[in-house]
């Protein structure tokens, strides 16, 4: 049974979900047809299947569409930027038991940071603290 959602809070997308999505962030509007064509190479899907799960995402409210011709053209509702902070949001909750430093520290404990890297998290760090 899938995950009950309160207001317009989005619920969590499937890999395949996602992976349209990605597509429709990137180009910002399009059909089954576009999107088929900005599948990774060697990704097959039918036409019916992208069909399909353009479908429901219109039906989670995360994309819109609109008839033209025979077709439909589809278009995000939802952003990228808000969908990344929502699915942070529910990893920490679910998995962290809600203290973002456990995600940060993992993150930290399981990656390897260049010096780029470091001087970033320093720079964010710096602009979180100012926000206090």
């Amino acid at each position: 049974m899938g995950k009950k959602h309160r207001g317009g809070e989005s619920k969590r997308l499937t890999d395949v979900e996602l992976e349209l999505m990605t597509i429709l962030w990137r180009l910002g509007e399009a059909n089954v047809a576009d999107v088929i064509a900005q599948l990774l190479p060697g990704r097959d899907l039918a036409y019916t299947s992208v069909s399909t799960i353009l479908r429901i995402l219109e039906s989670k409210g995360v994309i819109a569409s609109r008839k033209e011709g025979r077709g439909h053209i589809y278009a995000p509702l939802l952003g990228k930027t808000e969908y990344e902070a929502r699915a942070v949001r529910d990893v920490v909750e679910r998995v962290f038991q809600g203290a973002p430093i456990a995600l940060v520290r993992q993150l930290i404990d399981t990656n390897q940071l260049t010096d780029n890297d470091v001087l970033e998290v320093r720079k964010l760090l710096t602009r979180a603290k100012g926000r206090k």
